[in-house]
C-alpha cells in the first residue's frame, strides 16, 4: 500500500469538491480523506493501491465540473494516516 497526500489551489471550495473527491476515492478503492484548509485550498490523503492513487491525482487536476483547480501538489504521505473509509472533513 501506498499514500500520497495532495493540496489543490484555484475555486475547490464551496463547489462541491469534497464530496466529489469522495465519491471518486470510493469508488478507487482508497482510503483517506478531504477537507478544507483555511487559505482556501483542499487538502487531499489518499492510500491505497499506486495505480488508483495515480488515477484519483489525475482526476484532481480537472475537478468536478463548478471547480477551476490551479495547481496540485503532491506530497509523501504515510498509509497509517489514512485512517479507514474515505471521509470529508
Amino acid at each position: 500500500m501506498s499514500a500520497a497526500r495532495f493540496v489543490v489551489s484555484g475555486k475547490v471550495q464551496g463547489v462541491f469538491f469534497r464530496a466529489a473527491t469522495r465519491d471518486r476515492a470510493r469508488s478507487l478503492g482508497l482510503r483517506g480523506f478531504a477537507k478544507n484548509l483555511d487559505d482556501g485550498r483542499v487538502e487531499v490523503l489518499a492510500a491505497g493501491d499506486d495505480a488508483a492513487i495515480d488515477a484519483l491525482a489525475a482526476w484532481l487536476r480537472e475537478g468536478p465540473p463548478m471547480a477551476r483547480v490551479d495547481d496540485l501538489e503532491r506530497l509523501p504521505a504515510r498509509d497509517e494516516e489514512a485512517g479507514e473509509g474515505f471521509v470529508t472533513g
